[in-house]
């Protein structure tokens, strides 16, 4: 395998998943229209325990609608989520709680809490979801925001008082607060420089590979993708065509991939221009 930037032999790549057991999330057939408009349609995906899985994609592909139908916000009109081997879908009260503890999420501009100071961000999910007491979940917090490299006085500030590197780095340690088995990445380095983006995909690589925790991700930003991810899935249409290593992505001779990789106005993904 060859093609793939340096960077990405320094990031999540370094250090490959076992793939022979039960994958850690497992979708089959998932479908998800909204009115006439089928965004998922028949969508199949595998992540493994402890590996990191990158999806590519378009705006408007169904990217955000794949990870909301895993975590049970949206309902799926057909098909099967598994995890752990479990299937998930219309799971409810103390079963889909249960379920959940084993998530964590780093949402797109980070969704801070503008109410809540920055350890209170970091804790929530320790004292809404586990009954931690604020006392305990603040050390908790602390930690994590060390682990992200931010000082112990970022922890009194309020969200507004914070530069988009640092919200996307409190949203990083509230991500990990809990030690979750799994870690849900939603355009990690939207609205960042391409310096502080860097910065973050390394945290999300070293604090992921510190928890041992398996990562699912969305992103347009190849940059990112390359760093982060052991293997790369394109989704287009509702359907996953492409998935390989993060080393092929470069040198697959799939035309909707290079397309995308490379950022190319003619082929076979057609953009919708309006004429005025």
């Amino acid at each position: 395998m060859s093609g793939s930037s340096d960077s990405s032999g320094d990031g999540a790549a370094a250090g490959e998943p076992d793939r022979s057991g039960t994958p850690k999330i497992r979708v089959r057939g998932l479908k998800k229209a909204f009115g006439s408009h089928q965004v998922l349609d028949g969508l199949d995906l595998d992540v493994f325990e402890r590996e990191s899985v990158v999806v590519i994609g378009g705006s408007g592909t169904g990217k955000s609608v794949l990870l909301k139908c895993i975590l049970g916000i949206l309902e799926p009109d057909a098909g099967r989520i598994e995890v752990d081997g479990q299937n998930v879908v219309g799971l409810g009260g103390r079963e889909r709680d249960r379920m959940l503890r084993k998530f964590g999420m780093l949402f797109q501009n980070a969704a801070l809490f503008d109410s809540l100071n920055v350890w209170r961000n970091v804790a929530f999910g320790l004292m809404q979801s586990e009954g931690m007491p604020a006392e305990e979940a603040r050390k908790v917090a602390e930690r994590k925001l060390s682990a992200v490299g931010l000082r112990p006085e970022v922890a009194e500030l309020f969200p507004a008082e914070l530069s988009g590197g640092m919200k996307k780095r409190v949203g990083l340690a509230r991500a990990i607060a809990t030690d979750p088995q799994i870690i849900f990445f939603d355009e990690p380095t939207t609205g960042l420089d391409p310096i502080m983006g860097d910065v973050i995909n390394d945290l999300i690589v070293e604090c992921v590979r510190e928890l041992g925790a398996t990562m699912l991700s969305i992103t347009h930003d190849m940059a990112s993708a390359r760093k982060i991810a052991h293997r790369i899935a394109m989704l287009y249409q509702g359907k996953i065509i492409w998935d390989g290593p993060v080393a092929e992505v470069d040198t697959t001779d799939n035309a909707y991939v290079q397309q995308f990789v490379h950022g190319r106005a003619e082929g076979p993904i057609k953009m919708p221009v309006r004429q005025e």
